[in-house]
């Protein structure tokens, strides 16, 4: 089961807060190899459909976060442009005490013009995630894609639409 609250433990070190936990979680950079990677785990950046969110003001979000760099290893924007910024093996921080075993994939928006959470995929996006999965499938053959929402855990709608269905 994972801790939600803290202080919590980690490798036998006590975290006090959130900070302090993604310092921990970026320390160790690589993955320790392929048949590492369980899941590809599909997430939205919970931003409106009718407003842009860049690569750069993602990175500086998760930089303010505390975060080394962006989070997610690949960005999927709304006209299907495909965005790396972790490398396949590096320890990702998008799905705590999932970024030792998974890749995370994030597609630009899941809020709809209201705010509320949608589908708000774009068909060039559906598009460009299903080459994604496709490829990342090839590479690590067990992993299994899946919504943010779908580990345990999360209490959230990320990534606003039912992956394991799509």
């Amino acid at each position: 089961m994972i801790q939600e609250t803290f202080p919590m433990t980690v490798g036998g070190d006590e975290v006090l807060n959130e900070r302090m936990l993604l310092t921990k979680v970026e320390s160790g950079l690589a993955m320790r190899g392929a048949d590492a990677v369980r899941f590809l785990v599909v997430h939205c950046s919970a931003t409106r459909c009718d407003c842009p969110y860049t690569p750069e003001q993602m990175l500086r979000d998760h930089k303010a976060r505390g975060f080394r760099t962006v989070g997610y290893h690949f960005y999927i924007r709304r006209n299907g442009s495909l965005t790396q910024h972790r490398r396949l093996l590096e320890v990702g921080a998008h799905a705590r005490g999932f970024n030792r075993c998974s890749i995370g994939i994030c597609y630009e928006g899941g809020l709809d013009h209201w705010g509320n959470p949608a589908d708000t995929r774009t068909p060039q996006q559906k598009q460009r995630l299903r080459e994604l999965l496709q490829t990342l499938h090839r590479i690590f053959p067990d992993a299994m894609a899946v919504g943010h929402r779908d580990l345990p855990g999360v209490k959230k709608d990320c990534p606003c639409f039912d992956v394991q269905g799509w």
